[in-house]
């Protein structure tokens, strides 16, 4: 069997990476066609990423079709999986989501705060009609989400569309685990981790070396305090919080706990002329293009490395190649062990907390979108255990899906009054006055994107 894998967004600098991994997993997941799929204004980067592909494809000596349309529904018939990796608005509009919070003394960050909730009010509405698409044109397909925010996506898709198979990615998660990989010099499939909680909201609750728990060991040693996720370098102080917690947190969650450093840092880069990391992006994706479109280029260029998203492929296609029954091992084996976003939904027998309990976590509903690891097979994703959430993590996993779930139905329904709550219930967020002029502000900067709000 071959396969049809269409990425919305396709012209992202990403996708290079992604051929990469396609070619290295040709026998477990032989492709017949990429369908790379972009906005008009997009065109030239797709083709770019387009041709790249196709050379890349040819020096490792394989046929596989690359084509390029800016119209979806063609490009979406057949296929059996659909990457979603759209950034409505480009990255002028991540930076406007990096620096309108500075003129509240809010962090900016294109996934966490009132950053990320402007990007969410943009990209919920495209989400779900690429996932009405699929639906229509593509209904056994599954849907790889790495459209950020991840969880509030893959949430928006799961319950507002019907019938749609989505699982929401993160390279997270796995950058920690290959970082923690390299830290103990272990093969990758040795190292489980436990999660609990929301895309960039985890905490890691057990780490195991053949199936035995070392987390006490790794937390005491020095590289749980350095960088595992490439762009968000590790917090000064955080020895005393990791002693206290007995949990490793995701680095997001630096924003939370170390907020009032990580202000003065963004405020510091932005009057310094450094930039915010979208500035910062779009100098090194004009680099990156200029690279691209070089016919003697054949491979991932190494300044890819630069742009962040590491192991975004693996990620990916790990998880693909696990739905596709293709993965070696026994279906519950370490190579189908997986940690993607999924409804809080244990399937019955499968590790539920208590008898009678069908969350992951008992305390979120169980339409709610939580990260946690997942065996997967060609049924879909299983959570592989459940339990209450740590007392340490509830009251700030639980404040934050109650800003989640708000700004799905904003964006959802353009209510101005939901929109502000939403805000005004993200922890990060100071108080009515900063909500009400952040929400101005966001509405007015990204009037363009938000049809539902006029």
């Amino acid at each position: 069997m071959t396969y049809k894998l269409t990425v919305v967004g396709g012209g992202s600098s990403y996708t290079p990476e992604l051929v990469e991994g396609l070619i290295t997993r040709r026998q477990e997941l032989p492709l017949r066609e990429l369908a790379l799929v972009d906005v008009p204004t997009g065109r030239e980067k797709a083709e770019a990423v387009a041709a790249l592909s196709r050379r890349m494809m040819v020096r490792a000596g394989l046929t596989t079709r690359v084509s390029v349309s800016l119209d979806r529904r063609p490009a979406l018939e057949g296929a059996d999986f659909v990457i979603s990796q759209v950034r409505v608005g480009g990255l002028g509009a991540r930076v406007l989501d990096e620096k309108i919070p500075l003129r509240y003394d809010v962090v900016g960050q294109e996934t966490t705060g009132p950053g990320g909730f402007a990007n969410a009010l943009r990209t919920v509405p495209v989400a779900l009609d690429i996932a009405r698409d699929v639906r229509e044109l593509a209904p056994s397909a599954w849907v790889m989400s790495f459209t950020n925010p991840a969880g509030i996506v893959t949430e928006a898709i799961s319950r507002h569309v019907d019938g749609v198979k989505v699982i929401g990615l993160c390279n997270v998660p796995i950058s920690i685990q290959r970082a923690i990989c390299r830290g103990l010099n272990a093969e990758p499939w040795r190292v489980e981790l436990d999660i609990v909680g929301l895309n960039h909201l985890g905490w890691i609750t057990a780490v195991r070396l053949d199936g035995q728990d070392i987390l006490p060991a790794i937390l005491s040693l020095p590289i749980v305090e350095e960088q595992f996720v490439q762009n968000i370098p590790g917090a000064k102080g955080l020895r005393p919080l990791l002693d206290a917690l007995a949990m490793l947190p995701s680095p997001y969650l630096r924003y939370y706990y170390f907020r009032r450093e990580l202000l003065a840092e963004e405020k510091e880069a932005v009057a310094s002329g450094k930039g915010t990391r979208g500035e910062q992006v779009l100098a090194i994706e004009k680099d990156l293009f200029a690279r691209f479109a070089s016919p003697e280029l054949a491979e991932k260029p190494p300044e890819l490395s630069k742009r962040g998203g590491a192991y975004y492929s693996e990620a990916a296609l790990d998880v693909m190649v696990s739905l596709a029954g293709r993965a070696p091992g026994p279906t519950g084996g370490p190579h189908n062990r997986h940690i993607v976003n999924v409804p809080n939904r244990m399937w019955p027998g499968d590790g539920a907390p208590e008898p009678g309990e069908t969350r992951v976590l008992p305390d979120l509903p169980a339409e709610a979108v939580v990260e946690t690891a997942c065996r997967v097979g060609p049924d879909g994703p299983r959570p592989v255990r459940g339990g209450p959430l740590p007392l340490a993590a509830r009251g700030l996993v639980q404040q934050v899906k109650a800003y989640e779930e708000l700004t799905i139905e904003a964006a959802v329904s353009g209510d101005r009054r939901k929109a502000l709550l939403a805000l005004l219930n993200h922890p990060l967020v100071p108080g009515v006055a900063a909500a009400e002029g952040l929400l101005a502000d966001i509405l007015a900067a990204n009037r363009a994107h938000l049809p539902a709000f006029r």
